[in-house]
Protein backbone atom coordinates (compact mmCIF):
# COMPACT_ATOMS: atom_id res chain seq x y z
CA UNK A 1 0.00 0.00 0.00
CA UNK A 2 3.17 2.62 0.69
CA UNK A 3 3.96 2.23 -2.47
CA UNK A 4 1.44 2.50 -4.50
CA UNK A 5 0.30 5.53 -2.35
CA UNK A 6 3.12 7.52 -3.22
CA UNK A 7 3.14 6.21 -7.07
CA UNK A 8 -0.12 7.62 -7.57
CA UNK A 9 0.78 11.28 -5.86
CA UNK A 10 3.39 11.21 -8.42
CA UNK A 11 6.66 10.64 -6.29
CA UNK A 12 9.87 8.75 -7.75
CA UNK A 13 10.12 5.84 -5.17
CA UNK A 14 13.64 3.78 -4.61
CA UNK A 15 13.69 0.35 -2.67
CA UNK A 16 16.48 -0.55 -0.74
CA UNK A 17 16.12 -4.10 -0.32
CA UNK A 18 19.07 -5.42 2.66
CA UNK A 19 18.18 -9.05 2.30
CA UNK A 20 19.45 -9.83 -1.33
CA UNK A 21 15.88 -10.21 -2.43
CA UNK A 22 14.84 -8.69 -5.65
CA UNK A 23 13.43 -10.57 -8.12
CA UNK A 24 10.15 -11.86 -6.00
CA UNK A 25 9.30 -7.84 -5.90
CA UNK A 26 8.33 -8.64 -9.65
CA UNK A 27 5.11 -9.89 -8.75
CA UNK A 28 3.92 -6.42 -8.00
CA UNK A 29 2.41 -4.56 -10.58
CA UNK A 30 4.10 -1.07 -10.44
CA UNK A 31 7.27 -3.21 -9.54
CA UNK A 32 9.07 -2.12 -12.76
CA UNK A 33 7.88 1.60 -11.65
CA UNK A 34 10.29 1.81 -8.68
CA UNK A 35 14.10 2.07 -8.68
CA UNK A 36 15.21 -0.99 -7.12
CA UNK A 37 18.79 -1.12 -5.14
CA UNK A 38 20.07 -4.41 -3.05
CA UNK A 39 23.02 -4.75 -1.00
CA UNK A 40 22.70 -7.55 2.02
CA UNK A 41 22.46 -6.33 5.36
CA UNK A 42 22.37 -2.95 5.14
CA UNK A 43 20.43 -0.18 6.51
CA UNK A 44 18.67 2.66 4.78
CA UNK A 45 21.40 5.13 6.01
CA UNK A 46 24.26 2.87 4.40
CA UNK A 47 22.32 3.06 1.34
CA UNK A 48 20.80 6.85 1.45
CA UNK A 49 24.64 8.09 2.23
CA UNK A 50 25.69 6.29 -1.64
CA UNK A 51 22.55 6.98 -3.14
CA UNK A 52 20.66 9.75 -1.92
CA UNK A 53 23.60 12.38 -3.06
CA UNK A 54 22.16 15.77 -2.65
CA UNK A 55 23.16 16.47 -6.50
CA UNK A 56 21.36 13.59 -7.40
CA UNK A 57 17.76 14.22 -6.00
CA UNK A 58 17.96 17.90 -6.38
CA UNK A 59 15.17 17.36 -8.55
CA UNK A 60 13.30 16.60 -5.65
CA UNK A 61 11.42 19.53 -3.12
CA UNK A 62 11.55 16.61 -0.24
CA UNK A 63 12.89 13.10 0.39
CA UNK A 64 11.01 10.66 2.65
CA UNK A 65 13.58 8.21 3.90
CA UNK A 66 10.81 5.63 5.68
CA UNK A 67 11.41 2.09 7.17
CA UNK A 68 9.47 -0.26 5.47
CA UNK A 69 7.08 -1.40 8.51
CA UNK A 70 4.55 1.84 8.37
CA UNK A 71 1.24 1.47 7.89
CA UNK A 72 -0.33 4.12 5.93
CA UNK A 73 -4.07 3.97 5.83
CA UNK A 74 -4.66 6.99 7.39
CA UNK A 75 -1.75 8.81 5.02
CA UNK A 76 -2.04 11.17 2.26
CA UNK A 77 1.77 12.38 1.03
CA UNK A 78 -0.13 15.55 -1.08
CA UNK A 79 -1.98 16.31 1.86
CA UNK A 80 1.28 15.94 3.85
CA UNK A 81 3.66 18.28 1.52
CA UNK A 82 0.98 20.75 1.67
CA UNK A 83 1.00 20.80 5.29
CA UNK A 84 5.06 20.81 5.08
CA UNK A 85 4.80 24.14 3.06
CA UNK A 86 1.99 25.85 4.83
CA UNK A 87 3.77 25.56 8.60
CA UNK A 88 7.53 25.86 6.95
CA UNK A 89 8.91 22.88 8.50
CA UNK A 90 11.86 21.60 6.90
CA UNK A 91 12.67 18.39 9.00
CA UNK A 92 9.60 16.59 10.07
CA UNK A 93 7.91 13.23 10.38
CA UNK A 94 4.22 12.03 10.21
CA UNK A 95 3.06 11.67 13.61
CA UNK A 96 2.26 8.23 14.84
CA UNK A 97 -1.63 6.77 15.79
CA UNK A 98 -0.90 5.92 19.51
CA UNK A 99 -3.62 2.65 19.44
CA UNK A 100 -1.87 0.84 17.34
CA UNK A 101 1.98 2.18 16.87
CA UNK A 102 4.79 1.05 18.63
CA UNK A 103 5.39 4.40 20.53
CA UNK A 104 9.29 5.41 21.94
CA UNK A 105 8.90 9.20 22.30
CA UNK A 106 6.02 11.28 23.49
CA UNK A 107 6.30 13.50 21.15
CA UNK A 108 5.86 11.39 18.18
CA UNK A 109 2.28 10.37 19.62
CA UNK A 110 -0.59 11.70 17.65
CA UNK A 111 -2.07 14.98 18.57
CA UNK A 112 -6.06 14.99 18.19
CA UNK A 113 -6.68 18.79 18.12
CA UNK A 114 -3.73 19.67 15.97
CA UNK A 115 -2.35 19.42 12.72
CA UNK A 116 1.08 20.01 13.44
CA UNK A 117 2.72 20.28 17.05
CA UNK A 118 6.44 20.77 17.52
CA UNK A 119 7.21 20.09 21.28
CA UNK A 120 6.13 17.50 24.20
CA UNK A 121 5.67 18.46 27.49
CA UNK A 122 6.36 15.63 30.12
CA UNK A 123 7.69 15.67 33.98
CA UNK A 124 10.74 14.37 34.17
CA UNK A 125 10.63 11.09 36.13
CA UNK A 126 13.26 8.51 36.81
CA UNK A 127 15.86 10.27 35.45
CA UNK A 128 14.37 11.25 32.07
CA UNK A 129 14.17 14.84 30.93
CA UNK A 130 11.75 17.14 31.73
CA UNK A 131 9.59 19.19 29.10
CA UNK A 132 8.02 22.63 29.24
CA UNK A 133 6.92 25.56 27.67
CA UNK A 134 10.76 26.83 28.31
CA UNK A 135 12.27 23.61 26.57
CA UNK A 136 14.41 24.72 23.50
CA UNK A 137 16.49 21.75 22.78
CA UNK A 138 15.99 17.88 22.17
CA UNK A 139 14.03 15.50 22.73
CA UNK A 140 11.22 18.05 24.36
CA UNK A 141 11.38 20.11 20.98
CA UNK A 142 12.89 20.12 17.35
CA UNK A 143 13.72 16.67 17.79
CA UNK A 144 11.98 13.18 15.16
CA UNK A 145 12.37 10.02 15.32
CA UNK A 146 14.40 8.28 12.21
CA UNK A 147 11.68 5.88 11.42
CA UNK A 148 10.07 7.99 9.28
CA UNK A 149 11.91 11.22 8.81
CA UNK A 150 10.67 13.80 5.84
CA UNK A 151 13.54 16.17 4.92
CA UNK A 152 13.31 19.49 2.24
CA UNK A 153 15.86 19.62 -0.32
CA UNK A 154 18.10 22.09 1.83
CA UNK A 155 17.77 20.11 4.70
CA UNK A 156 18.82 16.98 3.18
CA UNK A 157 21.89 18.51 1.59
CA UNK A 158 23.44 19.25 5.25
CA UNK A 159 21.93 15.76 6.34
CA UNK A 160 23.25 14.01 3.87
CA UNK A 161 27.34 15.37 4.71
CA UNK A 162 26.55 14.57 8.70
CA UNK A 163 25.76 10.85 8.11
CA UNK A 164 29.10 8.61 8.76
CA UNK A 165 30.01 6.59 5.85
CA UNK A 166 30.73 3.80 8.43
CA UNK A 167 27.87 4.13 10.65
CA UNK A 168 25.54 2.15 9.32
CA UNK A 169 22.77 2.71 12.07
CA UNK A 170 23.39 6.59 12.48
CA UNK A 171 22.51 6.69 16.29
CA UNK A 172 22.92 10.03 17.71
CA UNK A 173 21.65 11.38 14.02
CA UNK A 174 18.29 12.27 15.46
CA UNK A 175 19.78 14.58 18.12
CA UNK A 176 21.85 16.37 16.09
CA UNK A 177 18.84 17.15 13.18
CA UNK A 178 18.53 20.52 14.32
CA UNK A 179 21.45 22.05 13.18
CA UNK A 180 20.18 21.25 9.61
CA UNK A 181 16.92 22.56 10.31
CA UNK A 182 17.32 25.87 8.07
CA UNK A 183 16.94 28.01 10.83
CA UNK A 184 14.93 27.90 14.67
CA UNK A 185 15.12 24.11 14.91
CA UNK A 186 11.84 24.64 17.25
CA UNK A 187 10.13 26.29 14.16
CA UNK A 188 11.37 24.25 11.30
CA UNK A 189 11.14 20.41 13.16
CA UNK A 190 7.94 19.34 13.68
CA UNK A 191 5.67 15.93 14.00
CA UNK A 192 2.12 16.10 10.99
CA UNK A 193 -0.67 15.38 13.45
CA UNK A 194 -2.97 15.27 10.26
CA UNK A 195 -1.59 12.88 8.40
CA UNK A 196 -0.76 9.99 10.64
CA UNK A 197 1.10 6.08 10.46
CA UNK A 198 1.65 3.59 12.26
CA UNK A 199 4.80 2.04 13.26
CA UNK A 200 4.27 -1.97 13.95
CA UNK A 201 7.92 -1.65 15.47
CA UNK A 202 8.83 -4.99 13.41
CA UNK A 203 12.43 -6.18 14.03
CA UNK A 204 13.91 -6.98 10.61
CA UNK A 205 17.25 -5.71 10.37
CA UNK A 206 19.69 -8.57 11.90
CA UNK A 207 17.29 -10.84 11.77
CA UNK A 208 18.64 -14.05 9.91
CA UNK A 209 17.19 -15.23 6.86
CA UNK A 210 14.66 -17.99 6.90
CA UNK A 211 15.10 -19.77 3.91
CA UNK A 212 13.36 -23.12 3.05
CA UNK A 213 14.52 -26.70 4.54
CA UNK A 214 15.61 -24.48 7.72
CA UNK A 215 14.89 -24.12 11.18
CA UNK A 216 15.25 -20.19 12.96
CA UNK A 217 15.62 -20.79 16.61
CA UNK A 218 14.35 -17.54 18.91
CA UNK A 219 17.48 -17.95 20.55
CA UNK A 220 19.14 -17.16 17.22
CA UNK A 221 17.11 -14.32 16.60
CA UNK A 222 17.47 -12.53 20.13
CA UNK A 223 21.02 -13.12 19.34
CA UNK A 224 21.00 -11.11 16.17
CA UNK A 225 19.00 -7.97 17.71
CA UNK A 226 21.55 -7.84 20.58
CA UNK A 227 24.28 -7.30 18.22
CA UNK A 228 22.29 -5.14 16.18
CA UNK A 229 21.92 -3.02 19.20
CA UNK A 230 25.03 -3.46 20.47
CA UNK A 231 26.63 -2.73 16.86
CA UNK A 232 24.25 0.72 16.89
CA UNK A 233 25.49 1.58 20.61
CA UNK A 234 29.14 1.42 19.92
CA UNK A 235 28.71 3.57 16.52
CA UNK A 236 26.81 5.77 18.35
CA UNK A 237 29.89 6.94 20.85
CA UNK A 238 31.97 7.38 17.89
CA UNK A 239 29.30 9.88 16.46
CA UNK A 240 29.72 11.59 19.66
CA UNK A 241 33.53 11.60 19.64
CA UNK A 242 33.41 13.09 16.12
CA UNK A 243 31.23 15.46 16.84
CA UNK A 244 32.69 16.93 19.62
CA UNK A 245 36.15 16.58 18.05
CA UNK A 246 34.71 18.38 14.94
CA UNK A 247 32.88 21.11 16.68
CA UNK A 248 36.26 21.89 18.68
CA UNK A 249 38.56 22.15 15.90
CA UNK A 250 36.42 24.03 13.55
CA UNK A 251 37.40 27.47 14.56
CA UNK A 252 35.02 29.40 12.25
CA UNK A 253 32.32 27.96 13.07
CA UNK A 254 29.71 28.97 15.43
CA UNK A 255 27.48 26.92 17.94
CA UNK A 256 23.87 28.06 17.32
CA UNK A 257 22.59 26.32 20.87
CA UNK A 258 26.13 26.42 22.91
CA UNK A 259 24.06 26.60 25.85
CA UNK A 260 20.91 24.11 25.47
CA UNK A 261 21.65 20.82 26.54
CA UNK A 262 21.92 17.85 24.24
CA UNK A 263 22.60 13.76 24.89
CA UNK A 264 25.04 13.92 21.89
CA UNK A 265 27.39 15.51 24.25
Amino acid sequence: MMVRKFLSCNFTVMLFHYDGIVDEWKDFKWSNDVIHISALNQTKWWFAKRFLHPDIVAEYNYIFLWDEDLGVQNFNPKNYVSILKREGLEISQPALDTAKSEVHHQITARGRRSNVHRRTYKAGENGTTACNESSMAPPCTGWIEVMAPVFSKAAWRCVWYMIQNDLIHAWGLDMQLGYCAQGDRTSKIGVVDAEYVVHYGLPTLGEPSNTKGTTTFSSSRVDFRIEVRRQSYNEYKVFKRRWKKAAEEDKCWTDPYPDQPSSIL
